[in-house]
């Protein structure tokens, strides 16, 4: 259990980045997310929006009870009560700790914000913090803490996308469109602020550590201006063509 929750280290090899132990255990975990959003959007679908929202409730109590164990074994394994600066949810990814609750207890407008949100960036952020997570895989052996933790919150994250879709929580409106964009922004900022203050790399804006941002790393060749424009300018991307693939369709759907 020392050795799996790496107390002292750990001492087996890393897996490497796309060998076949991440493949593995990366898609284990995400079929078992796929499923199991399956079943309880299909199972919740024809429900109203009351009792969709109470597997939201357990989804984001989970996200945030599993992270804050993660925060409190890193800062007790490293000996470093200041640990947690390290883990604030400025990743793109991470966000999703705060987005869901957000649209599991809140209503209005910012519900639906927070809900159009989670179900734009949850798959994505799920895929791209799994298969695409270089930084880890890379680093940690393929069965450890490390690496099981985020891959099953990045599948919470996952799994919430998926069930928001299939039971039609997302609204999709165009009018909550500056609210999304506006979330991604205020967080972009925020891990620009956090990088600068304490040298560190939140949502990769300094630079790809592995994963997928590395190819636009390479685009700009590590220019410090270009590249974070560049990974934001992704994000606002995402936002856009998600909402006008979804319109398309929407209508389609309505012209049969």
């Amino acid at each position: 259990m020392k050795e799996y929750f790496g107390w002292d280290g750990y001492q087996r090899s890393a897996a490497g980045f796309m060998s076949w132990q991440h493949i593995l255990i990366v898609t284990i975990g995400v079929l078992i997310m796929t499923g199991l959003a399956i079943f309880f959007g299909i199972k919740n679908k024809g429900k109203d929006d009351k009792a969709k929202n109470k597997v939201l409730i357990i989804a984001a109590i989970l996200i945030d009870a599993l992270e804050i164990f993660k925060i409190i074994l890193i800062c007790f394994r490293a000996h470093d009560a200041m640990g947690w600066i390290r883990d604030l949810p400025l990743f793109m990814c991470s966000i999703q700790l705060i987005t869901i609750p957000v649209a599991a207890f809140s209503k209005g407008r910012v519900r639906e914000a927070a809900l159009d949100f989670v179900f734009i960036f949850g798959l994505v952020g799920a895929l791209a913090g799994t298969y695409g997570a270089g930084n880890l895989y890379g680093s940690y052996p393929a069965m450890c803490f490390d690496n099981n933790i985020s891959l099953i919150t990045h599948c919470i994250s996952g799994f919430c996308s998926i069930y928001i879709g299939i039971t039609g929580l997302a609204t999709m409106k165009n009018k909550n469109i500056p609210f999304t964009l506006a979330i991604i922004t205020i967080f972009g900022i925020l891990a620009l602020i956090a990088n600068k203050v304490i040298d560190y790399n939140y949502m990769f804006l300094r630079r790809g550590d592995g994963t997928p941002y590395e190819v636009l790393f390479s685009l700009v060749k590590g220019n410090k201006i270009l590249y974070p424009i560049g990974v934001m300018l992704l994000f606002y991307l995402l936002i856009v063509a998600f909402y006008v693939v979804h319109h398309l369709i929407v209508k389609k759907k309505g012209n049969k």
